[in-house]
């Protein structure tokens, strides 16, 4: 499609203003494409501003753009913005870098092994449009729903969590971003501290931030958060809210060991604290995981828990339904606090998830998504060891869709870390593989406070294919290369 559009914006010159493009017919024909990456590329140089379509009569080009009036000045917004009126509250700046990452779209012929989704080949478009096309036909599909979900939806949510949780304790969102901030929002006031995983999701810290929330960093390790460390952080901080990932930690794919779940519910309980658990990828387990442990949602009869869970990761980025679940008080203010942000979901999205998670194609499509990423996994796995074995690659998740790597060290006989392998090498490291075509993501936005080395994340599923994989681990050894004799030089 971009491809396509490219070539018709090098075109425009040949038609006057007002003149009519050629028929999609005869652009199928030329070009030798379909007729929907035909309707796409003249979408796009329509929300460009260069071509008007109308129905029925065709595409035409479009009068040259009115120049824009001259900017005012905004320069007393630094003043308004900055100006929180009291000296100890936590500044507001909002740095969505580490999100962003994730969610651009890198340069055409750039392998991305940045993306935080799975590629549209991993996606169910098909059993997708299916279910969207049966929801809009259902009875009320276009009305306004129950502010708490539709029953029916609230009722999956709550067997598929399990244990003692019920639909009336389970709130549909937004997806699980939405939920998360809900959460947040719902139990620590700005300027509190909160508990996270060291290193964590980033749009979780970036939620917490612009919270007004002090994120208070506590480290994992290969199976999971360390239950001393968050006794002492509970104690030192008097936090009363820790927020987790306890099934394949983003980023480093650690599932909370048997033995230290119940530690942590424990620990959480006697500090007076809530644990967020966020459930963000049990779909997208790898065909040789095993049985699952439950969420720590359906071991909590004290409502220490609050679960945020979503459909997006294992369908589509636009697919955003997603779950809150709790029991007691704190359930009626995170009703409160969503009724006020969003309103509802749109019901028409509720009535596809039913149509979805409902049909024979939705365990079709989790079977076909856990082999293929475990597939993936291999390969990209093999390809490191192969090709960058300077990479440590501590942990092999068996769910999710990325890998967490650690540079090297790189200290030399002064004991620093050289400025190549260490974590300030993560950005040299970057630029340099974005020049031989590949995105990856560096792993300083994972720590909410100094990390302990370099690191770097490389997601397996935004790709294409395996083959993508390979070429792609190819174009990382050759950006290691290139910085690499910086970091021998300044490590010698």
């Amino acid at each position: 499609m971009a491809e396509l559009a490219e070539q018709l914006r090098r075109e425009l010159d040949r038609y006057s203003v007002g003149g009519k493009l050629p028929s999609s017919r005869s652009l199928v024909e030329r070009f030798r494409v379909s007729p929907v990456t035909v309707s796409r590329a003249l979408a796009q140089l329509t929300a460009e501003g260069l071509v008007v379509t109308r129905p029925g009569a065709g595409a035409f080009r479009a009068p040259p753009r009115t120049p824009l009036a001259a900017t005012g000045d905004t320069s007393w917004q630094e003043v308004a913005l900055s100006a929180d009126g009291a000296a100890d509250v936590v500044p507001r700046t909002v740095d969505a870098s580490g999100v962003t990452v994730c969610l651009a779209t890198p340069p055409p012929g750039v392998i991305e092994f940045s993306g935080g989704y799975p590629h549209p080949s991993l996606q169910p478009e098909k059993a997708m449009a299916g279910a969207l096309s049966r929801a809009g036909r259902r009875p009320g599909a276009w009305g306004r729903p129950p502010l708490d979900g539709l029953p029916e939806l609230r009722e999956w949510f709550a067997r598929e969590i399990g244990g003692t949780v019920t639909a009336a304790e389970v709130l549909i969102a937004a997806g699980g971003q939405s939920a998360l901030t809900t959460a947040l929002r719902a139990l620590a006031p700005p300027g509190a501290p909160v508990l996270v995983e060291s290193p964590t999701y980033p749009g979780m810290l970036a939620i917490a931030r612009a919270a007004g929330l002090r994120p208070v960093p506590v480290p994992v390790d290969a199976d999971g958060v360390k239950p001393a460390l968050l006794a002492d952080a509970f104690r030192a901080t008097g936090a009363r809210v820790f927020v987790c990932q306890p099934l394949f930690q983003n980023p480093t794919g650690a599932v909370l060991a048997p033995e230290r779940r119940p530690e942590v519910l424990r620990i959480a309980r006697e500090a007076g604290a809530f644990v967020v658990e966020d459930d963000f990828v049990r779909r997208l387990v790898h065909e040789d995981a095993g049985p699952l442990p439950r969420p720590l949602a359906a071991d909590d009869p004290d409502g220490v828990v609050v679960h945020v869970c979503s459909l997006t990761k294992a369908t589509s980025p636009s697919f955003r339904v997603g779950a809150l679940a709790a029991r007691g008080p704190v359930l009626e203010r995170l009703r409160a606090i969503q009724v006020v942000d969003t309103f509802f979901v749109p019901r028409p999205l509720q009535e596809a998830a039913l149509e979805l998670v409902g049909s024979p194609a939705w365990p079709r499509h989790l079977r076909t998504l856990s082999a293929e990423l475990r597939a993936r996994r291999d390969v990209m796995t093999a390809g490191l060891r192969l090709h960058l074995p300077e990479l440590s690659l501590p942990h092999i998740p068996s769910g999710g869709y990325h890998l967490w790597l650690r540079l090297p060290d790189g200290t030399g006989g002064t004991g620093r870390t050289s400025e190549a392998f260490g974590s300030g090498g993560e950005p040299a490291l970057t630029s340099a593989a974005l020049r031989t075509g590949v995105a990856i993501t560096p792993g300083r936005p994972y720590f909410s406070a100094e990390p302990p080395a370099g690191h770097l994340r490389l997601s397996f599923a935004a790709v294409a294919g395996v083959e993508e994989i390979v070429e792609g681990v190819r174009r990382l050894r050759a950006a290691w290369d290139e910085v690499r004799p910086l970091g021998s030089r300044q490590g010698a």
